[in-house]
């Protein structure tokens, strides 16, 4: 099992107005590749209502309701996906720990969770896993 990373749905399914660069291309192609391999049951992973909830204020701006509604519906209805709730007292250990680990709360708290599930790999495009001592980020491009 692996954690997932609210950045690889964003860069699967967001349209920016703008022309994206090569690096930006290849890395939209592996966050669709890694959520059709989610979607078809070919990767187990674990996610936080946390992240979830990113996905959802960053994709709110340029994707109807109807077919958001739809992705995050369809999440919950795939074995392979394990969403998390999160205790008051983990987000704040989590806001805690990140001073020590230099990450924002989310992302301290996706190490947090992963940590606790004897997971070390996360699928993400934030280069800031890398520092973290036993996390393997994935893809690294």
């Amino acid at each position: 099992m692996k954690f997932l990373d609210a950045n690889v749905f964003i860069y699967a399914y967001y349209k920016p107005k703008r022309q994206l660069s090569p690096l930006e291309k290849q890395m939209k192609e592996h966050a669709k590749k890694i959520i059709s391999d989610v979607s078809h049951g070919k990767e187990e992973v674990l996610m936080t209502v946390v992240h979830l909830s990113e996905v959802i204020n960053i994709l709110k701006h340029g994707m109807p309701l109807e077919n958001l509604s739809n992705i995050i519906l369809g999440l919950f209805m795939l074995d392979n996906v394990k969403i998390s709730g999160v205790s008051k007292e983990a987000y704040f250990g989590a806001t805690e720990h990140g001073e020590d680990l230099k990450l924002d709360p989310n992302d301290t708290l996706a190490v947090d969770v992963m940590r606790s599930s004897n997971i070390n790999e996360i699928y993400s495009f934030d280069e800031d896993f890398d520092k973290v001592e036993g996390i393997k980020r994935l893809p690294i491009l």
